[in-house]
Formats: structure tokens, sequence, C-alpha cells
């Protein structure tokens, strides 16, 4: 499997995030997303469980690859941890301040790591393929949760996201929940044309599964709200986070 890096400037120590992108592969937007978190401070490993392919305009191959992927938590966590263990690893990394950020598929992994007991202190997750909720899976995970999706997302709907939003509650989790007004299933995913430049507007020029739609709006909020989950969660050393106004 291949990967990104992407390392702050200076030696560190940094605060740790691992990135799981969807289901379409490591592409420019996920590598972009950790090297925005390197400008900010955070050593970022975006993983990549399709081994340097991506799906670009192939909705059905893509679907065959990811859906058994989902039907596997063993596989999942396999693939994960492997890419935690690179994070882990890295001069410089914090692992007392640990992150994650999932999209879709990727989103998933980073649930089954937390699932399973890493020790993560924050955790975003915009549009993921949720696992069933039930809270007895969540006692004791110490991890603040951001989960995200559109109010148009068919394929991880808002009631979806608050039912499993539920089963952390009742597991004494503290979580939160964002949903976009109108956004459909990969809202932060702009159109680009066969060749791979942006095709501007709202409307994807490639093959999709149904239900995905570009909202520069909510793309832009959701960064932002990952970004505050970060800064609130990870910034600060274990022990010295400031008192809450």
């Amino acid at each position: 499997m291949a990967g990104h890096l992407a390392r702050p400037a200076g030696a560190g120590p940094w605060p740790a995030v691992l990135l799981g992108h969807d289901g379409v592969g490591l592409d420019d937007y996920q590598r972009g997303r950790a090297d925005d978190l390197a400008r900010h401070g955070y050593l970022a490993f975006a993983l990549d469980y399709h081994g340097g392919r991506t799906f670009f305009g192939e909705p059905q191959a893509m679907l065959d690859r990811v859906l058994p992927l989902l039907g596997d938590p063993v596989r999942m966590l396999t693939i994960g941890r492997a890419a935690l263990d690179v994070l882990l690893v890295e001069p410089g990394a914090d692992t007392d301040r640990l992150g994650a950020l999932g999209y879709g598929a990727g989103g998933r992994i980073v649930l089954e790591l937390a699932r399973t007991g890493v020790s993560f202190r924050a955790l975003a997750a915009v549009h993921p393929g949720l696992p069933d909720p039930r809270a007895g899976d969540w006692a004791g995970t110490g991890a603040t949760f951001l989960l995200c999706t559109g109010s148009a997302d068919p394929i991880c709907t808002p009631a979806q996201v608050l039912e499993f939003g539920g089963a952390l509650q009742e597991a004494g989790v503290d979580w939160r929940a964002h949903i976009y007004g109108g956004a459909k299933h990969a809202f932060w995913a702009a159109p680009t044309r066969p060749d791979g430049s942006p095709a501007g507007g709202t409307e994807h020029h490639l093959p999709t599964v149904p239900g995905v739609g570009y909202h520069a709006a909510h793309a832009v909020r959701a960064w932002a709200a990952v970004l505050e989950l970060f800064g609130e969660s990870l910034a600060a050393p274990p022990g010295d986070a400031a008192a809450a106004p």
C-alpha cells in the first residue's frame, strides 16, 4: 500500500493525524488535506487502501472494490493499523496527541481503529461508512467525534448519522454532528475533466454513483469544522490544555 506523508516545519513534536480517503482513492484533494494539516502544525499521513489506484469515472469498479472491504472489519483493521504504524514511528510524532480523519470508506477504517481501542483524542468522519450503532462498542472511547454529512446524502444519511451519534452518546462519548443543508455525498469533491483539470461548476463530468454532488460553500465549512476539532483536542499537550471559558 502507498501513502502520503505531510510534515510541518521545525523539529516537533507534533500532534499526529491519520487520514483515510474516500472510495475514489488517494487523490490530489486528500493529499491536499494532509498538506494543509501540516501547515497547521500536524504531522499527517494519508493512507492509500487502493495501493496507488484511483477510480475516477469508474463507479462500478470502485464499488466492486470498496463494498467487500466495508464487509470485512478484519481487513479494514489490518490496513488501518499498518498505516497507523507508519505514522507513529515518524520522527517528531507525538503519540499522545493522536487524531484521525476519514472520508467515506476511509472514515469507516478510522472508526474501526477507534472502536478497537486506538487512543485517538479526536476523530472526524465525513460522510463515513458507519458501523452498526451499538453503544457497547464505544464504551471507554476517549476521542471527541465530529460526524459530517449532507442533508441530501442518500448514502450516509442524516438519520444514520444521528442514530450512530445516539449510540456514542449512550456510551458516554463526546460527539457532535454537522448536517450541511442541500449537500450530497462527497460534497467536497470539485468536478474535474477527464484529464483531471478543474471543470468548474457543481455537476460532475465523469460518471459517479447516484447522489454525489459538489457544494463549494459546505466544502469550506466542513474543513473549518475539522480544523476546529483538531485545534480544540490536539493542539495542547496532555495536561496543558487551557481551561474552558
